[in-house]
């Protein structure tokens, strides 16, 4: 089936089949942030924007993806790099495995949540895995790049 869509804010046409999955599709393309990890849905791993709202692409047919808008972490770098250097300062980086699929998830939040308290983080953020951190480093970068963001805290 050939699908037309918009990758990153530049238009591309693919063909694919029936069963592809936007992850499988979108690191074809380019997009080595997308990360296979549970291949069950649960771990947050390969979460990209459909649309400006997080899915993630190991659950989403590449099909369902014509004519919309699909943006991943390269196309986002200002921000994620932004985000990047609070996750950093506070050690919530580790191994960096599951930081793309977090960072995604965090800028969505952001767009997404006014002034989220740290239950709401929690619960926005509940679907990323992390098998290295503790998720307190996280929490911290989360917090002071929100607070910053929001005209409370102060530069890293």
């Amino acid at each position: 089936m050939n699908i037309q869509f918009r990758l990153n804010g530049k238009n591309v046409q693919a063909d694919v089949e029936p069963d592809v999955i936007l992850l499988d599709l979108v690191r074809e393309l380019g997009c080595y942030s997308v990360k296979r990890g549970c291949e069950t849905a649960n771990c947050g791993l390969c979460t990209v924007w459909l649309d400006g709202k997080p899915v993630l692409s190991c659950s989403t047919l590449a099909v369902r993806v014509d004519g919309r808008h699909v943006t991943t972490l390269e196309g986002l770098q200002k921000e994620a790099e932004e985000f990047g250097m609070f996750l950093a300062a506070e050690g919530g980086e580790q191994c960096g495995f599951c930081s793309p699929g977090f960072i995604m998830n965090v800028l969505a939040m952001e767009k997404e949540l006014d002034h989220p308290d740290e239950d709401e983080v929690r619960e926005y953020l509940s679907g990323n895995l992390c098998r290295c951190s503790g998720y307190m480093s996280q929490l911290r970068a989360v917090k002071q790049y929100l607070d910053r963001k929001n005209g409370v805290g102060g530069d890293v």
